[in-house]
């Protein structure tokens, strides 16, 4: 295995710990430094009533990204604020989350993230956000 492995490998075992992401179905499919892409595929108990994303699942789905990549830098995080901006309904057969560090530091780190939709092999970005988080002892 090399660093790339290694370091998809420690994200992917990190989100197993998550009942959460469990639940999901979340899948970490990339991890480099300061860069993560998690995938997410349909179910219908993700959706609001009119059959879309839920904007709560779009939320978890940001800040999780956005910590994953915070976390291939600063190691373990927690959020203190995040903003999510739902572009368009979110109606997809799978969905991307890629997040990336703007800026790491030692107190605070921001990232940013991407929620894109797939339906027949069409993409689209359904919603944007950011992350304030802050690193925490192991």
């Amino acid at each position: 295995m090399n660093d790339a492995d290694d370091l998809l490998a420690r994200i992917q075992n990190i989100s197993r710990l998550s009942e959460f992401n469990q639940w999901l179905a979340l899948e970490v499919t990339s991890a480099t430094p300061g860069e993560v892409e998690l995938q997410l595929q349909w179910k219908k108990e993700l959706g609001q009533y009119n059959g879309f994303l839920h904007a709560g699942i779009q939320g978890a789905l940001i800040d999780t990204a956005c910590g994953f990549a915070a976390g291939t830098l600063s190691g373990n995080v927690l959020a203190s604020q995040f903003t999510v901006r739902c572009l368009r309904p979110a109606e997809g057969q799978s969905f991307r989350a890629v997040a990336r560090v703007i800026k790491p530091g030692r107190q605070q780190v921001f990232s940013t993230a991407e929620l894109y939709a797939t339906n027949d092999g069409v993409e689209k970005l359904v919603a944007t956000g950011d992350t304030l988080l802050v690193p925490v002892p192991a």
